[in-house]
């Protein structure tokens, strides 16, 4: 049986992936390991070891910390992660094409989308 924190793994491992537009096949040949392994660590039916973490942390362009993140607050709700906002299509297809874009657009998107974000809220940008 497979321990909240392996299922809570596996399904940041499975949203970045697909964030990131890539199969679980490009994810293992990337990592050197064959695709049913990226499977059974997406479905917590193999424990992934720090040093897996590690490589997958850079091969897919986040901190280490990102696989851990928000695991209190899912095992607080019993791991129920329901309505989530990277579930939707349209959420995956922005940020694929936000990652598509060079760093410096990226960077000047995001502060749009942030400015945008404080004139909704009533903030104002001085």
């Amino acid at each position: 049986m497979a321990d909240d924190i392996d299922v809570h793994l596996g399904r940041r491992l499975r949203r970045r992936r697909r964030l990131l537009g890539l199969t679980q096949q490009e994810l293992a040949h990337a990592c050197g390991v064959r695709f049913q392994q990226i499977q059974k660590y997406e479905c917590a039916a193999n424990r992934m070891s720090a040093a897996r973490v590690w490589q997958l942390a850079e091969v897919l362009e986040v901190p280490v910390s990102y696989f851990f993140e928000g695991f209190a607050e899912a095992q607080a709700q019993g791991m129920e992660e329901s309505g989530e906002i990277f579930s939707r299509k349209e959420t995956r297809d922005l940020v694929r094409a936000y990652y598509q874009l060079g760093e410096r657009p990226r960077r000047r998107l995001l502060d749009l989308a942030k400015s945008l974000n404080g004139d909704i809220e009533g903030e104002s940008c001085s």
